[in-house]
C-alpha cells in the first residue's frame, strides 16, 4: 500500500512538472510584466514561433517615423500587394518585434499575413530561408490596425546579428487608405503582387520603392546593448543627401564609432542608436491634415522619442526649418523655448538632452542675412548650455573655415543645407561619445 502511494505522489508530481514547463513555454512577457499567452495556428512555421521569456534587455534596434499619408494610395491603399521593407539593424540581438503603423490610414489596416528574416546582403529582396520566421499579433497571424494607431507584434526568436540588414514583409488584402510611409528612406525596398511574404527567392519582388511603408520601428531582445539613443532631427538627421543603400547618415555612423568603441574596450555606454529624423521636420509647426502630416517636433516627441524600450538619452538636432519655412522671419526666441520644452519632457523621464548646433546654410536660396543672424542667436543660446544638458557643435565642425556662414565645400552635398557622405561622417566623428554618460537633469 505504501509502495502504490509513492507511485500516485511520483506520478502527480510529474504531472506538474510538465504543465509548468508547458505554461512557461506558452507564456510570453510583455514589457509591463504583464503576461501575454502565445496562440499558435495550424499553418507550417519556418523556424521558431513566438519567442518565450529569455534573457538580455528590449532595446530599438532601427526606426522611422511615421510622416503622411503615401500619394496615390489614398483609395487603394496596397490591398492584394506584399512590402518588403529592407532595414538595418545597427544592434544584434536574440529575438525580435516590429511595430506597425496606420496613422494616416483612412480605414482599419487588416494585416493578415506577416515575416521577418535576415537578408542575404546582395542588395536585393532574397531572404535567407533558414532565418525566415511568421509573425503574430497577440498570437494571431493577423491583425486590424485601427485608423490612426499602431501595434507591436509578439517577439520571435530569431538572431539578428549587428549591422545587419532584415526583411520586414507583410500583406494585406483589403484598401486601407491612405498608407503611413516614411518617403526617405535612402534605401531601397520592394512590393510583389499577392501574398508572398514568406518568399525566400526575392523573384516576385519586382516593383522596387525608395519608401518605408507601414513599418516603424525594430526592436531586439539584446546582450549588446543595455540601453537605446534616439536622435531626433530633420532631414539632415534624416540623411537625405547620404548614398542610397549604405547606411551613410550620421547616426548610423554613430552607432558604428560607438560599437567600435566597446569592443575596443572603451568605457561608454553599451547603447543602439536609432534615427528618428524627418525631412522638412520643425519644432513649432505642423504639416498640413488630420491628423498632421509632418507632425511638428513638439507634437511627436513623445511618440516618436520618448516611446521606444530602453531609451536613455535622446540627441536633437532641429530649428533649421523653422528659420527657412517660415513665410515671416523667424522668432528665436520661440525656437528656443520649443527645444526647452522637449528638454523638459525628456528630463521628466529621467533622460539626458544632447544638443546639436545648426550649421550653416549661406548659399541655399532660401538663405538671408536676417534668417542668418536669426540662426547665430538660437546657436548663441544653445552654446550657452541652458537649453541642453550636453552640446554637439556641428556648425562648428561643418562651417567652412574661410567662408563660416557656409558649409565646408568638401562637407557639402551641393544644396549648401546637406552634407554629403563626409559631412555626415564629420558630424558622427566629431560627436563625443562621453556626453551619453549621465542622466537627465531635472530642470536647467
Amino acid at each position: 500500500m505504501t509502495r502504490r502511494r509513492g507511485y500516485a505522489l511520483l506520478s502527480a508530481l510529474v504531472a506538474l512538472v510538465l504543465a509548468v514547463s508547458a505554461t512557461i513555454y506558452l507564456t510570453v512577457t510583455a514589457d509591463d510584466g504583464t503576461p501575454r499567452t502565445a496562440l499558435t495556428d495550424d499553418r507550417p512555421h519556418h523556424g521558431a514561433s513566438v519567442a518565450p521569456a529569455s534573457t538580455g534587455t528590449w532595446v530599438a534596434a532601427w526606426s522611422a517615423s511615421p510622416v503622411g499619408g503615401e500619394p496615390g494610395t489614398e483609395t487603394t491603399g496596397l490591398a492584394g500587394r506584399s512590402v518588403r521593407n529592407v532595414v538595418h539593424a545597427n544592434t544584434g540581438g536574440t529575438s525580435v518585434r516590429i511595430t506597425l503603423s496606420n496613422l494616416y490610414g483612412h480605414e482599419p489596416l487588416t494585416i493578415t499575413h506577416a515575416t521577418i528574416a535576415l537578408s542575404t546582403g546582395d542588395g536585393t529582396a532574397a531572404a535567407d530561408p533558414g532565418t525566415m520566421r511568421r509573425l503574430t499579433f497577440t498570437g494571431a497571424t493577423t491583425v486590424v490596425v485601427p485608423a490612426g494607431e499602431q501595434i507591436a507584434s509578439d517577439p520571435v526568436r530569431l538572431a539578428v546579428p549587428h549591422d545587419s540588414d532584415v526583411l520586414v514583409t507583410t500583406y494585406s488584402p483589403t484598401p486601407s487608405g491612405p498608407v503611413t510611409y516614411h518617403p526617405h528612406a535612402r534605401q531601397v525596398s520592394y512590393v510583389a503582387d499577392g501574398d508572398r511574404t514568406e518568399d525566400a527567392t526575392g523573384t516576385p519582388y519586382t516593383q522596387q520603392t525608395p519608401y518605408w511603408r507601414y513599418l516603424t520601428a525594430l526592436d531586439v531582445l539584446s546582450n549588446e546593448a543595455d540601453g537605446t539613443v534616439v536622435v531626433f532631427g530633420d532631414s539632415i538627421t534624416d540623411g537625405i543627401t547620404s548614398t542610397i543603400g549604405a547606411n551613410h547618415r550620421w547616426p548610423d555612423i554613430l552607432a558604428g564609432r560607438l560599437h567600435t568603441a566597446l569592443e575596443g574596450g572603451r568605457q561608454v555606454p553599451r547603447y543602439s542608436v536609432v534615427n528618428e529624423g524627418i525631412s522638412g521636420n520643425q519644432v513649432l509647426a505642423d504639416g498640413l491634415g488630420r491628423p498632421a502630416e509632418n507632425q511638428s517636433g513638439l507634437g511627436r516627441f513623445g511618440r516618436d522619442a520618448l516611446s521606444h524600450p530602453g531609451v536613455k538619452v535622446v540627441v536633437i538636432d532641429l530649428g533649421v526649418n523653422d528659420i527657412l519655412r517660415n513665410p515671416r522671419l523667424a522668432d528665436p526666441n520661440k525656437i528656443i523655448t520649443g527645444l526647452r520644452t522637449l528638454v523638459r519632457e525628456a528630463h521628466a523621464r529621467g533622460l539626458k538632452v544632447v544638443g546639436a548646433t545648426l550649421m550653416p546654410f549661406q548659399g541655399h536660396r532660401g538663405w538671408t542675412a536676417a534668417r542668418e543672424t536669426v540662426r547665430q542667436q538660437v546657436n548663441a543660446e544653445i552654446r550657452s548650455g541652458r537649453v541642453y544638458d550636453a552640446v554637439v557643435d556641428f556648425d562648428k565642425a561643418l562651417r567652412d573655415p574661410y567662408a563660416p556662414r557656409r558649409l565646408r565645400p568638401d562637407y557639402d552635398s551641393g544644396d549648401h543645407l546637406h552634407p554629403s557622405d563626409l559631412g555626415f561622417s564629420r558630424m558622427a566623428t566629431v560627436f563625443d561619445l562621453n556626453t551619453l554618460k549621465g542622466a537627465g537633469q531635472a530642470e536647467l
